[in-house]
């Protein structure tokens, strides 16, 4: 079962329309489907909300962090209400993806996105399950940082917002911890499972 929902990206209107806000555009469309208001809170910072879901409470959070710093708003509120990193699920922009494909995997190495890198060493735990959404690589590793924080193309941004929105689709079946069946119906076969600490 996943107890706490964790989109990425930097705040501030200059950053909204990025690539590296990916995950904040997923958990923007998690909130509403979820009927959840997300608002400013400084013991996590970030922006969270708490909703029941299917009988158990859930938490979304954004962190206000900006990107280097996740782990500051993710691993209080995990510790505060002992969500164990099993129970916690990433969505995040992907490098080694193009737009139009995503991954949902537990575990593994960060592929050097810092929000993932600060989320493990906070956490002190690599055992999360993330969503990987694809934007694409620009080709030089030199090129990185300022192809994340640019605007996708507007092809690039109907691949993307259909990823937002097929995995938003499959909310349910993620929160309920059915992530077999979720991986089947967002990258057609289920991932090789982690392999035990």
């Amino acid at each position: 079962m996943i107890r706490l929902l964790v989109g990425l990206g930097n705040p501030g209107p200059e950053y909204a329309a990025t690539r590296h806000n990916v995950g904040f555009w997923w958990l923007e469309g998690a909130a509403r489907r979820l009927n959840a208001l997300l608002s400013a809170d400084r013991s996590y910072h970030g922006l969270v909300a708490r909703v029941n879901h299917q009988g158990e409470a859930r938490w979304l959070i954004q962190p206000m962090t900006y990107m280097n710093l996740s782990g500051k708003a993710v691993a209080p509120l995990a510790r505060f209400f002992k969500i164990a990193p099993e129970e916690i699920l990433v969505v995040h922009d992907e490098l080694d993806l193009p737009p139009g494909q995503m991954k949902l995997k537990q575990g593994g190495g960060n592929g050097g996105h810092n929000g993932l890198k600060d989320i493990q060493a906070q956490l002190g735990s690599a055992n999360f399950w993330r969503l990987r959404i694809g934007i694409g690589h620009p080709g030089h590793r030199e090129a990185v940082v300022g192809y994340v924080l640019a605007k996708p193309s507007a092809t690039d941004r109907d691949a993307i917002e259909g990823n937002v929105d097929d995995a938003l689709a499959q909310l349910d079946l993620l929160l309920a911890g059915d992530m077999v069946a979720a991986q089947t119906r967002l990258h057609g076969k289920p991932a090789k499972p982690a392999p035990a600490p």
